[in-house]
């Protein structure tokens, strides 16, 4: 608490030196003096943090409520699966060409535009009346969040010139939308309860009506150098686009087929050759979408990406077996499914404002490292549930040792996703950071329940009990989600640099992970 407490009492002393600049007064979100970051930095990011917990809260927060939209709406098994997916395969698809928009077009214009779609969707969504009008507007959910994603994260960074200041909002950023996910189950399920369902959606609307006031008056526009009369690579944003959507589809729909179908293998061999051939002409072009450079001038970069996909699938994957778990095994409702996340929460909490200072003290690398390390840990401790288990002694540990872990890594990974990005392509590394997030959510996600349910088919044809069966499926999900933070831990350990120090872009500094 002490820490978020200086953080508030360094927003009130730059709001103060604002007011008292006298003759040097601006316009609201832009710079006081040539060189020095605007007073009103820390406030942005409460803001644009405030929008990035939404996206991602909104990947999560339907789970939940999926039963009471069966009965509403009267949709069947397909349809429910694509009021989750819908938002998954656009947000995940259009990513890259969402940063590279906010790049060439500003990031606050992309940004405004982006959530004004996403709001209006959101509204659209709580006032469905049929399931084709929520699927749809799912989809154009996702649409905008691939907008916003990238240009909020890449303000972000722009508006923190200075190394400890970058650090501790990258923090901030990192800690918040690893917590959006698990704050999606807990309000999914309250809501659903004592609301309803379409509250999921309406309770948007405030959150982006707020960003669209205040942004404007804090945050100033900002472009790579070329601005708006860079080209926009439309075959390579075709190409990823297209892929890219095609690779999670074939992933999400892999929960209805097996692998060998044409229903995943061609989607999916379709999407990795559109990635390759992506590849191919980014290698090709004049003014590329994702400049093949921007992955080799920094392998800590490009590990954090790395770090992020392995780490984002197997949490995913988490929250998806243990709501099963505690609904179908334990028996909660699902207002109590959710509630019980609780201590998640605020374990989650620690792990993030711990996280900051560790990595100035200890260096990106450890931080990440130890972290994961952790999370695994408490993945192997879920790992032991059991059919005639309880809360207290097949749930509670692992739910508090896992975060504590994972908070502090996500946080560490965000800083050393943005190594070395100015303000020539931080849209571009938001884009990617965000893209990694979204295709390890589904692949972790994919991968691990498969396995998860041809474990527990492997002990229903043995002669097990089901209840033992779909437990024995949930435990190694949770002990194979452990192996894959594992594997994030040795690719940290052995593929990023340790120490946070600044270095200079021109004439801006930014970060640096050595």
């Amino acid at each position: 608490m002490a820490h978020y407490a200086r953080i508030l009492n360094g927003i009130w002393k730059a709001d103060l030196e604002v007011l008292v600049i006298g003759e040097k007064r601006t316009k609201p979100g832009v710079s006081v003096t040539e060189g020095k970051p605007h007073g009103l930095r820390w406030w942005a990011l409460a803001v644009l943090s405030l929008v990035q917990f939404m996206l991602v809260l909104d990947a999560t927060v339907v789970n939940v409520a999926l039963p009471p939209i069966e009965r509403d709406l009267g949709m069947g098994a397909a349809g429910l699966a694509w009021v989750v997916n819908g938002y998954a395969l656009t947000f995940g698809g259009l990513l890259l060409l969402g940063g590279r928009l906010a790049d060439l077009f500003g990031r606050r214009r992309v940004f405004l535009a982006g959530l004004g779609v996403f709001a209006s969707a959101s509204a659209a969504a709580g006032l469905s009346f049929g399931p084709e009008t929520l699927v749809a507007s799912r989809f154009l959910q996702g649409a905008g969040a691939a907008l916003v994603a990238p240009a909020a994260l890449s303000m972000v960074t722009l508006l923190f010139t200075e190394q400890r200041e970058r650090a501790t909002a990258l923090s901030i950023w990192g800690g918040l939308a690893g917590l959006g996910a698990t704050a999606g189950v807990i309000l999914g399920g309250v809501l659903s309860d004592l609301a309803s369902w379409r509250w999921i959606f309406l309770i948007n609307l405030p959150v982006a009506a707020v960003a669209l006031a205040l942004v404007p008056w804090l945050v100033a526009e900002s472009r790579s150098s070329s601005g708006g009369r860079g080209r926009l690579d439309v075959p390579g944003a075709l190409l990823v686009t297209a892929g890219l959507s095609l690779v999670v589809f074939a992933l999400l729909g892999k929960g209805e087929a097996p692998w060998v179908s044409i229903a995943v293998l061609v989607p999916l061999v379709g999407g990795l050759t559109l990635v390759g051939l992506f590849v191919a002409v980014e290698a090709r072009t004049k003014n590329p979408l994702v400049p093949l450079r921007f992955f080799s001038r920094s392998g800590t970069r490009s590990a954090a990406y790395a770090i992020l996909m392995l780490a984002n699938g197997a949490m995913m994957a988490m929250y998806f077996s243990l709501s099963l778990y505690m609904q179908q095994i334990l028996g909660f409702s699902p207002l109590w499914a959710g509630l019980a996340y609780l201590p998640l929460c605020a374990a989650f909490f620690i792990g993030i404002g711990a996280s900051s200072r560790l990595v100035r003290r200890l260096g990106a690398r450890t931080v990440i490292t130890g972290g994961l390390i952790v999370a695994a840990a408490g993945l192997a401790l879920l790992s032991g549930v059991s059919a005639d288990g309880s809360y207290p002694n097949d749930v509670l540990p692992g739910m508090l040792v896992v975060p504590l872990g994972a908070g502090a890594a996500f946080v560490a990974t965000t800083i050393a996703a943005m190594e070395g990005t100015g303000e020539e392509d931080a849209g571009l590394a938001s884009g990617v950071l965000s893209t990694a997030q979204q295709v390890g959510n589904a692949v972790g996600l994919a991968v691990l329940v498969s396995l998860a349910v041809d474990r527990a088919n492997g002990l229903l044809s043995a002669g097990a009990d089901p209840s033992v069966a779909v437990t024995g499926g949930f435990a190694f999900a949770f002990g194979a989600a452990g192996g894959v933070l594992a594997t994030g831990a040795l690719l940290a350990f052995f593929a990023t640099r340790s120490r946070v120090a600044p270095w200079v872009e021109g004439d801006r500094p930014v970060v640096e992970l050595r």
